[in-house]
């Protein structure tokens, strides 16, 4: 037996293969086929797909199936349990999975983000950061919460120097930036060498001295606008957090309009030589030209929309003023909004969260993930 991909179902007319791309690109749907030898395996294929509460066709000799890339995962596992010496199958169902995995590579770190998401801990070491401004100034405390945010499981660092929080900001010069991170940097690189090292920047000299360090990940909130940039990354091994920002302009068609940005900055990102694994994409929430507003609340909706670029997606909202605006919350109260948006973003593709809670966002990660993976059955 072999299951194979079936490219070939949205050829009935225009609507179909525009209802097949949404399916299979946004939600992550794949249309598969399940080639069998007889008509009694044909039958036990179709009974075991039941199980995972698939759209099913059965034919002669072949099942025809579409099940969503969450449940696919378990049912090849269960496949493979099932039908151990079918090596043929065994084969078509890795090169499915091969298919649609994405791979983040960044510095020391090849994370595999369709099997595992990442958390991505904030850690601003600034006086006036919207949320944590002026709480982790100190060696002292600086240390506290980089254990704090280990011992929790944060698989990325961020190190902030720099606010660029909505209704304006000071500017710092580079060298007050890099006073301000580079403790961190070094309290990281010697006590938790196995946490991914990020440093957000949008400014050149404090790119090229993190680089020389060994940081693992640059973020720049300008998507790497200037050229040098662009050089300085090509030679070194850093993975490249690339962001979305609309502070200057509103738009006609959100969505059309963002499409084009991403499209247009990978390719420049590309040309330049930077592999495209290195890079992964953030909307920019909160950049919007009127903060959280209207802009801010569709790209919460319409993160799978970016899904076609086949780049992770970065969920970037933690406590921000959505909370605010929506509910009249103070800071320090924001977090239930901020999981349960999170969530909508998580299960709509956003496989990198950059938050400040980071044991809270496991719980959401675990939870999620244990109910999308609930397929039950006995024997």
């Amino acid at each position: 037996m072999k299951i194979v991909e079936n490219t070939n179902i949205a050829n009935l007319s225009p609507l179909a293969s525009a209802i097949y791309d949404k399916l299979a690109h946004n939600q992550q749907m794949l249309f598969l086929t399940w080639e069998c030898k007889d008509d009694e395996l044909t039958n036990q294929v179709a009974h075991f797909l039941n199980r995972f509460d698939a759209a099913i066709a059965h034919l002669k000799g072949k099942v025809e199936f579409m099940l969503p890339l969450t449940a696919f995962h378990l049912m090849a596992h269960r496949a493979t349990s099932k039908w151990p010496a079918d090596e043929e199958l065994c084969r078509s169902l890795a090169k499915i999975a091969a298919n649609h995995t994405v791979y983040w590579r960044a510095g020391r770190f090849d994370f595999n983000v369709s099997a595992k998401p990442i958390i991505y801990g904030i850690m601003n070491i600034t006086p006036d950061s919207f949320y944590d401004g002026g709480r982790y100034n100190t060696p002292e405390a600086m240390r506290e919460h980089i254990r704090q945010m280990v011992a929790a499981g944060a698989d990325v660092i961020e190190v902030n120097g720099q606010t660029t929080k909505p209704g304006g900001y000071k500017e710092v010069s580079p060298e007050e930036e890099l006073a301000r991170i580079v403790p961190g940097i070094k309290m990281l690189q010697k006590e938790f060498p196995n946490v991914a090292i990020a440093v957000d920047t949008y400014k050149l000299p404090v790119m090229e001295k993190v680089l020389a360090m060994g940081v693992d990940i640059i973020n720049d909130v300008r998507a790497f606008d200037d050229q040098r940039k662009l050089l300085l990354l090509k030679n070194s091994r850093a993975g490249l957090v690339t962001m979305h920002s609309s502070r200057d302009r509103e738009y006609g068609n959100l969505t059309v309009e963002m499409k084009h940005f991403f499209e247009h900055n990978l390719a420049k990102i590309s040309e330049a030589g930077i592999n495209l694994d290195r890079v992964i994409i953030d909307e920019g929430i909160g950049y919007s030209k009127v903060a959280d507003g209207e802009q801010d609340y569709a790209m919460m909706r319409n993160i799978d929309e970016f899904r076609y670029l086949n780049r992770p997606i970065m969920v970037a909202i933690s406590r921000k003023g959505f909370g605010k605006k929506l509910f009249d919350l103070p800071k320090d109260e924001r977090l239930p909004v901020t999981l349960i948006a999170e969530t909508y973003m998580y299960l709509h593709g956003g496989r990198v969260l950059r938050v400040h809670d980071i044991e809270e966002t496991r719980q959401l990660v675990k939870m999620i993930d244990t109910i999308t993976a609930g397929y039950w059955q006995r024997g």
